[in-house]
């Protein structure tokens, strides 16, 4: 049923919930599953010193890469040959999910309900949030 899952992390435990699930369907459907991190670096605009949005940057992209690793990890845990590709881009997290899953021609999103960077007081995450609102393929989302 499905042939190409995307599975958006921050690296927050709703993210790693969400790999536990995406690695499960795609075993059961035979899908790969395109990991994605979003560094989201608007905030760096207007910053005085540019040796100091080069070391956030690479804090950014450092922490991305942890991110995969640990999906990665959950995914590759069970052994059971299901393909993950790895990625990380950079801008708004939806408006990158959004993206991808029309340049990927994704059939699923499964996503953490709020990531790191969220309020808990919130239900849905703003990103899980847009996504679901915006998405045109079906969107699993964890919680």
């Amino acid at each position: 049923m499905y042939k190409k899952i995307l599975l958006p992390t921050d690296g927050s435990e709703y993210a790693n919930k969400a790999a536990k699930h995406a690695q499960w369907i795609a075993k059961a459907s035979g899908a790969e599953i395109i990991a994605l991190a979003v560094m989201e670096t608007s905030s760096l605009v207007g910053l005085p010193a540019d040796d100091l949005i080069v070391r956030i940057k690479e804090m950014l992209e450092e922490e991305a890469e942890r991110s995969l690793d640990k999906i990665d990890e959950i995914v590759e845990k069970d052994q059971n040959d299901v393909k993950i590709t790895l990625k990380t881009e950079e801008g708004s997290p939806a408006d990158v999910v959004l993206k991808t899953i029309k340049e990927e021609d994704i059939d699923l999103v499964v996503i953490g309900t709020s990531g790191k960077h969220g309020l808990d007081r919130f239900l849905l995450g703003s990103v899980a949030e847009k996504v679901v609102r915006s998405s045109s393929c079906p969107v699993l989302v964890v919680h």
